[in-house]
């Protein structure tokens, strides 16, 4: 494993050789320069996982640094080191995006541990989100930068990207780290209910309310919460969270007192939030209260360097305490490498499992697949001499415009209906309903279904 870089920066000669001493007999990559503008040049000429830099310097001060490496190289950590008296321009560097401070005197104990600390996080956020591309190395980089605010967060991207996992890493890097992460699925619960797992509720409030009970903002208090589909929120909902947001005090269901909670809410959705918006299914206020960061998560087909990777990763973690070696057969293999992926990396995941469970000799071929995943391969076999063939979009191509025409096609075939359209595209009912639900299909009891009138 290749060490971990560090750049120390400090304008006297003997805080460097102290720090480089210390740093060295630990094993770590240890470079030194002594001023911010000579630091900025080893930047740029190479990669550093840390840079340890003196707050008060000649030139340029560790802030102006931090600035500039923040600007450069998002993923660059930096600890800042300070001086008796100089606590609240390191507060302020927190603030800038800074790992942490150690106050001088500092002991060699604790400067490694918080050095340790650093780079353990960075190398757990890379563990967690199992990627190469470059496309979520940028919202690797966007973790990092944006986790030490305390500013809302929202998620975007398709269902199955790992919004939630993305959501759990800001927490891990952020400053809230050792405090509670709790999640709520906001579409998972009864809107008549959801109000009380929010807010709480006191007792005799509503029927079966027999005792009073903490909401997740009261919960997790002073850490972070995680609403999950924040689409799905009713729209008398949306203006009490929205209060929640803005005053930083909630109202437990039946109570008359304020309580007051600090919380960093991070929120997730694969909706169009401000079409919704524009059309009154979702308060404008509150979606740019949540818009304050945003991250966007790009689909799996849009990011196919990841899934060798992911492949490996989904193997290894479902045959891990066993002694079972699972590989897979080159037809097999050449299906999930080229497949589009509708459920992202967990219908990737998912279909992973199935096989490793279902593979005769610890070899997953064809048959151990999904049928949703070989049978799009030819849309139409199973119908009987029909001619939709199912192929991947040319580059630039939006999928999910092919998508929308094949199914379009095959309800058209059908007279709209949804059970032999499903066999006619080789999916099961289920998954036909779902993507007729996201392409604005109204459905009827007989399942058929009409799509919307623009």
């Amino acid at each position: 494993m290749a060490r971990k870089s560090i750049l120390v920066v400090d304008d006297e000669k003997n805080q460097r050789e102290i720090l480089e001493t210390i740093l060295s007999g630990e094993g770590y990559d240890v470079t030194t320069a002594s001023s911010g503008e000579a630091a900025m040049k080893f930047v740029e000429a190479r990669r550093f996982d840390l840079v340890l830099t003196d707050l008060k310097m000649t030139g340029m001060s560790g802030l102006d640094l931090l600035k500039e490496l923040t600007d450069f190289d998002k993923s660059i950590i930096v600890i800042l080191l300070t001086a008796h008296g100089s606590v609240d321009s390191a507060v302020d560097a927190l603030r800038l995006g800074a790992f942490d401070y150690l106050q001088k005197p500092y002991d060699s104990e604790k400067l490694l541990d918080t050095v340790s600390r650093a780079l353990n996080k960075l190398s757990a956020l890379d563990t967690e989100l199992v990627s190469v591309s470059p496309e979520m190395d940028k919202v690797k980089k966007l973790i990092l930068k944006i986790a030490k605010s305390n500013s809302t967060v929202l998620i975007r991207g398709e269902s199955g990207t790992g919004k939630e996992l993305i959501a759990r890493s800001i927490h891990k890097n952020s400053l809230r780290t050792n405090e509670v992460f709790q999640a709520v699925n906001c579409a998972a619960i009864n809107e008549n209910l959801l109000e009380s797992e929010l807010f709480g509720h006191e007792k005799g409030s509503f029927t079966g309310a027999v005792a009073e009970k903490k909401g997740l903002f009261e919960i997790a208090n002073n850490g972070t919460l995680f609403l999950d589909e924040i689409g799905e929120l009713d729209i008398a909902l949306q203006a009490k969270l929205l209060r929640a947001l803005q005053e930083k005090e909630i109202r437990r269901v039946g109570g008359i007192k304020e309580i007051e909670v600090d919380v960093r809410v991070l929120a997730a959705t694969n909706r169009d939030l401000l079409k919704m918006a524009e059309e009154k299914r979702f308060r404008e206020d509150l979606y740019y209260r949540l818009n304050v960061l945003s991250i966007d998560i790009p689909p799996l087909r849009e990011r196919r360097s990841d899934i060798p990777v992911l492949m490996d990763y989904f193997l290894n973690k479902h045959t891990r305490g066993t002694d079972r070696k699972v590989s897979i057969e080159s037809d097999a293999k050449k299906l999930l490498l080229d497949y589009h992926y509708p459920g992202n990396v967990r219908q990737l995941e998912s279909a992973l499992e199935r096989a490793i469970l279902l593979c005769e000799n610890d070899t997953i071929t064809l048959e151990d697949l999904p049928p949703e995943m070989t049978q799009t391969r030819a849309i139409g076999a199973s119908a009987g001499g029909g001619d939709l063939q199912f192929k991947l979009p040319p580059e630039g191509v939006n999928f999910e415009d092919v998508e929308r025409s094949l199914i379009l096609q095959a309800m058209d075939r059908t007279d709209n209906n949804i059970t032999k359209s499903a066999k006619l595209l080789g999916l099961t009912f289920r998954t036909l309903q779902y993507r007729l639900e996201k392409f604005g299909f109204k459905k009827d009891g007989d399942g058929t279904g009409e799509e919307d009138e623009a």
